[in-house]
């Protein structure tokens, strides 16, 4: 079963307040009544609401916080989950689109938890850069609509400062330091939001707004006019922006910022 909100629940509302409900501390979309919860708030009860919560919980334990022979890095697949989820900062929901769905719906679900992770953001300035909002769709199996999503909601999330992380089997992304290694081939298809870090140029190199944006995060008292210059000169253009390996501008023991 995959919830919509259905109504109030042990004061339960929408609007971008942060309640508690059954199971720990709830925020609702006020476009579609998705629930996102705080998974390590109280993580028995988000591994009891479907099949997929427990494997997501399983997979971040069992990979994304471990290291991996084939990273290309020492330390953990994901450091950053490794903080949030330490932080209590890991917030995911469960979407009920499925292949029948419209690409429009699932935009809707991700404006929803564009919203939802500002919210939080602005509850807590000082835990912002650790937050992480999972979107999951466990009864999707058309990938091509998660791809297209993430394409089309990407100007808008980084121009926030935030990156939309496009994540479901088999995706074939390349990682940071191994070209070889796939670190968004996930168990279940989702969406995530997070705060940029300094690690995600190769990301956002194949446009000038998505290099501006990241100089606004990374170097904000330089002037507008210098970074979209920087930007412009910084920009990849063709088959080369896709090369997310060869990209990486940091060496080892050049952590996220």
């Amino acid at each position: 079963m995959v919830v919509r909100a259905s109504g109030s629940e042990g004061g339960l509302v929408t609007g971008g307040q942060r309640v508690r409900g059954r199971g720990g501390t709830v925020r609702t979309g006020t476009r579609t009544g998705l629930r996102w919860w705080n998974v390590y708030e109280d993580r028995a009860s988000w591994e009891r609401r479907h099949p997929a919560a427990r494997v997501f919980a399983r997979w971040v334990d069992e990979h994304l916080v471990r290291p991996h022979a084939e990273l290309g890095r020492d330390g953990p697949v994901c450091p950053f989950v490794s903080h949030s989820a330490t932080r209590r900062l890991v917030w995911a929901g469960l979407a009920p689109e499925n292949d029948r769905s419209a690409e429009s719906d699932v935009r809707r679900t991700i404006d929803d938890a564009l919203e939802v992770h500002c919210a939080l953001r602005g509850e807590n300035p000082s835990e912002a850069r650790g937050l992480t909002l999972v979107t999951m769709f466990p009864e999707l199996t058309r990938f091509d609509l998660i791809d297209a999503v993430h394409r089309a909601r990407k100007t808008e999330v980084v121009g926030q400062g935030l990156m939309l992380g496009q994540f479901y089997p088999g995706c074939a992304v390349p990682g940071l330091w191994n070209h070889d290694f796939r670190p968004l081939d996930a168990p279940v298809p989702m969406l995530v939001l997070r705060t940029m870090m300094s690690t995600d140029f190769p990301f956002l190199a194949a446009r000038s707004d998505w290099l501006y944006a990241y100089l606004t995060r990374m170097a904000p008292n330089l002037p507008g006019k210098l970074r979209w210059a920087i930007a412009e000169r910084m920009r990849v253009d063709g088959p080369a922006a896709a090369e997310i390996t060869a990209l990486r501008a940091h060496a080892p023991g050049e952590h996220a910022r």
